[in-house]
């Protein structure tokens, strides 16, 4: 590897496994278009996880032929092993990679690195999924993609668009501190990244991207999608365990509020309850009435609450209860489930009344009927989010947290 003299800006790292078709061709593009675009001093590393076929040689080759490109060898196979063993021993200010095949257009390099460059954002990352974005590919790596980042956005409750895109860059600092705590070595590294990441308080820049669908792609999709599911999974009970220290990374690099934030008083939750909570009972009800045809009243119900109450809990834990930053958020949103099992029952029971007393109802008044259980399970939603899910400790509501010598706290929400 050849040694980096002086302050290296970026680091680019290419993850390949048999790539000795187009291995050549797009370094020579990649390392051609930096020295042209690229004012900040950068590398590039080909980072070779077990190639068994010719691609150690024509990397070793580039290396000689091209500045500024160095070549790694690993006998373990993963794009995640790969970046995670290139990104250690970097360094470099800014740590990059995107795929092999360019299907990424590399006029969104520049946008993509110069705010972790300049300090503003901690990750960034391309996404073919943005308003903005152009993307060639065919309808069915379309349609999951857009399937599993709504699957990741609905059960980990995360903002960024496009967890699987190939070209993400990452400050050094902040890679520290991530690395130790991301456990998978395959395509799965990338998204438990950013969960991490955005439960940490970390901040995420995303620009839109232009991206053409490489048709010899040799990713296999289903087990790519049994992978990530278990990956999810996993990385949800370790975030509920409290195992990924999500409380001490938001403390040493989240982006804490400029004012924090004081807790609105009890009457002021009250008011902004009853806001949620109105906005809540009418998603509820056309979420019902949507669903009642195909699903049946007690399906309709179920899926109907069930989506009202994750807005519900995210809307209340910030708006209501004035909550903000990673702690305890899934501890709480889990606790928030159970409320919903609560909720749940209430306007069941109320269907099985209704349907005894009157085996014929009509959907008006299984309507009538639901929209009435749902408001009290409304106000019990509230006395057991205030009282238990949100409750604030005394401790907590004097700000007088003890922490370790050397650690910064996060502000009080």
């Amino acid at each position: 590897m050849k040694p980096c003299h002086g302050g290296l800006a970026l680091e680019i790292v290419v993850p390949v496994f048999n790539e000795e078709t187009v291995l050549e061709k797009s370094i020579t593009t990649l390392a051609n278009y930096l020295t042209l675009e690229m004012p900040s001093t950068w590398q590039i590393t080909i980072a070779d996880n077990a190639s068994t076929d010719n691609t150690p040689s024509i990397a070793t080759r580039l290396t000689e032929k091209l500045p500024n490109v160095t070549y790694r060898r690993l006998n373990a196979k993963g794009r995640g092993h790969a970046l995670r063993d290139a990104w250690s021993a970097s360094n470099a200010e800014v740590l990059a990679y995107l795929d092999v095949d360019l299907s990424t257009d590399l006029a969104a390099l520049p946008p993509l690195v110069a705010p972790l460059l300049s300090g503003h954002s901690d990750i960034s990352i391309g996404t073919r999924l943005g308003q903005n974005s152009r993307v060639s590919r065919g309808p069915k790596r379309e349609f999951i993609s857009r399937s599993y980042n709504l699957l990741l956005k609905r059960t980990m409750q995360v903002r960024f668009s496009d967890a699987q895109c190939g070209f993400k860059a990452i400050r050094a600092d902040v890679a520290r501190r991530l690395l130790p705590h991301v456990e998978d070595n395959g395509w799965f590294f990338d998204t438990e990244l950013l969960i991490i990441a955005e439960r940490s308080g970390l901040r995420i820049h995303e620009i839109p991207v232009d991206w053409v669908d490489d048709p010899d792609s040799r990713v296999d999709i289903r087990q790519t999608a049994f992978d990530d599911v278990r990956g999810l999974i996993r990385v949800a009970g370790s975030l509920v365990r409290g195992s990924i220290p999500v409380q001490a990374i938001y403390a040493e690099l989240g982006r804490r509020p400029i004012v924090p934030q004081s807790r609105p008083s009890f009457f002021g939750q009250v008011i902004r309850f009853a806001m949620v909570g109105t906005i809540s009972t009418m998603a509820f009800a056309l979420l019902f009435m949507l669903f009642q045809g195909s699903l049946g009243a007690q399906q309709a119900n179920f899926l109907a609450l069930l989506l009202t109450a994750v807005g519900n809990t995210a809307a209340n834990r910030r708006f209501t209860f004035g909550i903000n930053g990673p702690e305890k958020l899934f501890t709480q949103q889990f606790q928030g489930l159970v409320v919903f099992a609560l909720a749940w029952s209430i306007t069941s029971s109320s269907l099985l009344v209704l349907h005894a007393v009157s085996p014929n109802s009509s959907s008006t008044m299984e309507l009538v009927t639901l929209t009435a259980a749902n408001v009290l399970a409304t106000l019990m939603r509230f006395a057991l989010l205030r009282i238990w899910v949100f409750r604030v400790r005394s401790s907590e509501g004097t700000s007088k947290n003890v922490v370790s010598p050397g650690v910064k706290t996060a502000p009080v929400a």
